[in-house]
């Protein structure tokens, strides 16, 4: 029994972006957002906001350029892109001092929904919707399901911070993120 292609399309999404967020600077902004407002649910709405926003633009790219590409360069272009989010993967995430929150006056909503979207700008996570976005040709079932992805990856850390940063093993988790990707490639490779 074979799923049917909008399922396919929205449980790939959920799972590649979940485990690519985990260890993502974007996790780790929300860890700091945490920590700084002690607020978790308009953080968690800044993070849902701005990562629909974010991730609504990505995919909206991701099926302009499968409607571009000639559907045998898309396929190369997303095997490729597959591959390089793979290997990104296994490159630890720091977050910039400049990019920890400094000022109230905001308030933790739109302090997370502007430093959020702007810190998820070319993330992988971001890139990771626009192929998957491209690979479906799907712009709100994979906004959906990267939207999903993100907020399972963040929610226990606005909730639960450094508790969890600490148990987590952040080694194996990029590991199975890259081995996701890898596997999505060879997917592509293998049924084009």
């Amino acid at each position: 029994m074979s799923l049917a292609p909008e399922l396919s399309a929205f449980l790939t999404t959920i799972g590649v972006v979940a485990v690519a967020e985990i260890g993502d600077k974007t996790q780790l902004l929300s860890l700091l957002l945490a920590a700084r407002f002690h607020r978790p649910w308009p953080i968690l709405a800044g993070i849902l906001a701005a990562t629909i926003a974010n991730h609504l633009a990505a995919a909206a790219i991701g099926v302009w350029l499968e409607d571009l590409l000639a559907p045998h360069v898309l396929r190369w272009v997303l095997i490729a892109s597959f591959v390089a989010m793979a290997v990104w993967t296994l490159i630890p995430d720091k977050l910039e001092d400049d990019a920890a929150p400094k000022s109230r006056r905001w308030g933790a909503f739109l302090t997370t929904l502007t430093m959020f979207f702007i810190a998820e700008i070319g993330d992988k996570t971001q890139l990771a919707t626009t192929a998957l976005a491209a690979r479906y040709d799907a712009i709100l079932i994979v906004t959906a399901g990267s939207t999903l992805g993100l907020m399972l990856a963040n929610v226990p850390v606005v909730f639960l911070g450094k508790a969890l940063m600490r148990r987590l093993p952040l080694k194996l988790a990029r590991t199975l993120a890259a081995v996701a990707f890898l596997l999505l490639a060879l997917v592509l490779l293998l049924t084009g």
